[in-house]
């Protein structure tokens, strides 16, 4: 039993397969989803897939690297948030990668959903990429972990170093693999999921993107999630039934959903 804890099925090449992931979901063991929100004109769509199925559960925030797209603010966050199948914020944090110049903005929108976990008691779903260092200091800053008074979150789709994780971790931030670390030259990933402790890892695949071995190259979607489960399983020497039950276990003690 899997848990894919980040997707985008509300994204047009897997919502006109629905049926299709689905069955692949159950096929594969995959029983529930986290469908997370990009943007606000979007995050109807996102609500009605999770409304529509009981198995499907939602975020809403605004990405980093959307910047001509409407602005939250923490009470729109908060408003947004009060209904049972969204059951975090985000997804939310930093990059540097993708965009250049003056990213004042993308800070301040990272702090606007901190502040907005912290209200709503829902914990934040963090990207982060090239940008680890102002990462962290923003999530201590604004006080996003268990240990400043926030309920914390995860670590989606985790590419930094093992610093980086224990220092998330400290937090009480959970650390999330997506099918990057199935791929031959990720190396340096694989040391750091192999180091971590599983009780503070989930497991993902980012859906459409980032398909695990052995569908590199093709679209992904939620069902792959196991394929990311099994190589965790294989890396760490452990059974694929253990990764499975605690992997469950980290995503249902994280967000809690109330259906």
């Amino acid at each position: 039993m899997f848990i894919d804890s980040h997707c985008h099925i509300n994204f047009p090449e897997l919502a006109a397969r629905m049926p299709e992931v689905l069955a692949q979901m159950a096929h594969n063991k995959v029983t529930h989803a986290l469908c997370v929100s990009v943007d606000l004109p979007d995050f109807p769509q996102v609500l009605a897939l999770a409304h529509q199925y009981p198995h499907i559960y939602a975020s809403v925030g605004v990405h980093p690297d959307y910047e001509d797209t409407p602005e939250p603010s923490v009470e729109q966050l908060v408003q947004l948030a009060d209904d049972p199948k969204i059951i975090a914020i985000g997804e939310t944090g930093l990059d540097y990668f993708r965009l250049q110049g003056d990213l004042e903005w993308q800070r301040e929108r990272f702090r606007t959903h901190i502040r907005a976990s912290r209200q709503c008691r829902k914990p934040l779903i963090i990207h982060t990429r090239s940008a680890s260092e102002d990462t962290l200091r923003i999530m201590r800053e604004e006080g996003a972990g268990t240990d400043a008074g926030g309920v914390a979150g995860v670590m989606h789709c985790f590419t930094e170093s093992l610093e980086v994780a224990r220092a998330a971790i400290e937090m009480g931030f959970y650390i999330s693999f997506s099918g990057i670390v199935t791929f031959k030259s990720a190396k340096e990933l694989q040391a750091v999921a192999l180091e971590l402790p599983l009780e503070r890892i989930l497991i993902e695949t980012d859906a459409p993107y980032l398909a695990p071995v052995p569908y590199r190259g093709k679209m992904n979607e939620p069902g792959f999630v196991a394929h990311v489960g099994e190589y965790i399983a294989r890396l760490k020497g452990v059974s694929v039934e253990q990764v499975a039950e605690q992997t469950t276990a980290n995503f249902f003690r994280l967000f809690q959903p109330q259906s």
